[in-house]
């Protein structure tokens, strides 16, 4: 079920049948898909930046990634919406694909961090097939796609790529690249990439549950975040407030 959202159109759903369009996504070799996983502060830079919102909602599927975007699901009629978080959905996939032919690649993250992810991931999913996995440098996204970039996921042979670049780069680079990769699905889960890999703690499931992960993650970043949910999130409460009511 399609959700406008201030203006992006977001996929309500139960997590489990987001997972099963993922598995069948990842084996159809002549499709050309790509996922945002949306959480508040995507939602708002989609809302203010038209680049965001056309490459978010270019997507095949745009899931509810934060508490408040279920939430706001539910107010506008999607009863049925879950969360479907970037970490649980890359667990979810790996476990499901595992012992098939999919064969994934992980690209973002710091220095190393793809790569310790994909051995985290392989040790929890015995049969899991790893393509690859790369850490770019951090800088800017181009004005045009990256040829190495293109060249070294085609010749990998990956048929789904988790981009963890985190956003908005992240879904601005996969609208960017989509054309250009060979491989069937790619899945952009940010912080997925730190938090699978063991860099960066999740929030326990109660502060998940309750809408506080932002606050969890405030605490371990605050330089970094500060901005992100301290701006964001009241926008968030008064756009949705003012568009929706309470």
């Amino acid at each position: 079920m399609k959700l406008d959202l201030f203006g992006v159109q977001t996929d309500a759903q139960p997590f489990a049948e987001a997972v099963d369009r993922l598995a069948e996504w990842s084996v159809e070799t002549q499709a050309r898909r790509y996922v945002c996983t949306c959480p508040v502060y995507t939602l708002m830079m989609c809302y203010e930046r038209p680049p965001v919102m056309a490459a978010v909602n270019g997507a095949d599927m745009v899931t509810a990634d934060g508490v408040p975007v279920v939430w706001l699901q539910r107010k506008r009629g999607a009863t049925m919406a879950e969360r479907v978080y970037g970490p649980d959905v890359m667990q979810a996939l790996c476990e499901r694909t595992a012992n098939t032919p999919a064969r994934h690649y992980f690209w973002g993250g710091e220095n190393g961090v793809a790569a310790a992810l994909a051995a985290q991931l392989r040790s929890q999913a015995a049969g899991l097939q790893v393509a690859g996995s790369y850490s770019p440098p951090i800088a800017p996204l181009g004005s045009e796609p990256d040829a190495s970039a293109i060249s070294r996921l085609n010749d990998s042979g990956a048929d789904v790529i988790w981009v963890g670049l985190g956003s908005p780069k992240q879904d601005l680079w996969m609208a960017q690249h989509r054309p250009y990769l060979n491989a069937p699905l790619l899945i952009g889960v940010g912080a997925a990439f730190d938090m699978l890999a063991g860099v960066k703690k999740q929030a326990p499931r109660w502060m998940q549950r309750t809408g506080l992960e932002w606050l969890f993650r405030l605490l371990q970043e605050p330089g970094r975040l500060g901005k992100r949910y301290l701006i964001y999130n009241p926008k968030f409460l008064w756009l949705t407030f003012r568009t929706y009511g309470w």
